[in-house]
């Protein structure tokens, strides 16, 4: 294991485990059971699984019933396309990365199941699910050696993949910097699905940069012009239209979602978005 996945993994294990008392958050808390009935308190109950305000409303002590659900079969699929291969702070396949490691180590942590993805044009990887710390590392190792220069990302193939080989209802986390034409609503149907978009701040405000050559590390092929004020503002209308669509079709379909760029801590971001906060 080499030096950059250990940082990783490391670090993520930190953050979900904590080194503290009072600092063990778990991203899935509370997923784990579900209310099934009210009845009277008996000798012996929990005292804090009273209802009040039933207990306040009858007169006499309530407690609320809740049975263990299964397992929570927990999915990481990453798309890694040659798009991911840029980033001004970090590149976005290593941010990927760490979201993959921080989503995997909660999910041991919760011994539900967990299980990786990793997508480009075709399926390339697709772990077994597991509760072991392996399957974490197993995760960030493949996205590490994974080589996403030269492949496009097609978004089509990834959802109808997804739908097709992911059997049992999943909490299914989408990890991409989504540009492209997306649509997920069969799948989502399916799965409670989260989708994490991973942005550089440079890719949604670039600047001029003048006559240059660039390389399209999708298709390998390059192009040799100016990128100047008209070409920017072209560019930046497109992006701009596909992020408005891409947004008004996760809320059609229920779908969670939020951004992380290569500047920010992912931890952060997963903690704010379980917590319902923006």
């Amino acid at each position: 294991m080499n030096q950059k996945i250990k940082r990783v993994l490391l670090k993520t294990k930190k953050q979900v485990f904590g080194d503290m008392l009072g600092n063990n958050i778990s991203l899935f808390q509370g997923e784990g059971f579900e209310f099934t009935e009210l009845r009277e308190y008996v000798y012996g109950d929990d005292v804090r699984k009273i209802d009040w305000k039933t207990t306040a409303k009858l007169g006499r002590p309530y407690v609320k019933i809740y049975t263990e659900e299964r397992e929570l079969n927990v999915v990481t699929a990453v798309m890694m396309g040659g798009s991911t291969y840029f980033g001004t702070v970090k590149q976005k396949s290593d941010v990927m990365s760490e979201l993959v490691a921080t989503i995997g180590f909660s999910a041991v942590k919760n011994s539900d199941l967990f299980s990786n993805i990793i997508f480009a044009d075709k399926l390339y990887s697709m772990t077994k699910p597991n509760k072991k710390f392996f399957a974490v590392h197993d995760a960030v190792s493949r996205m590490d050696e994974f080589d996403v220069l030269g492949k496009k990302s097609d978004y089509k193939e990834f959802a109808d993949t997804l739908f097709k080989r992911i059997k049992r209802k999943s909490l299914l986390f989408v990890i991409s910097d989504f540009v492209g034409d997306i649509n997920f609503g069969l799948l989502s149907k399916k799965h409670d699905i989260v989708a994490l978009i991973v942005r550089d701040r440079f890719e949604e405000k670039p600047q001029e940069l003048g006559y240059l050559r660039v390389l399209d590390m999708e298709t390998s092929g390059s192009f040799e012009g100016n990128i100047g004020k008209e070409e920017l503002k072209g560019y930046m209308k497109a992006l701009g239209e596909n992020d408005k669509k891409l947004y008004a079709h996760f809320k059609k379909n229920g779908i969670r979602y939020t951004k992380i760029y290569t500047d920010e801590e992912p931890f952060v971001k997963l903690a704010k978005l379980f917590r319902g906060r923006k």
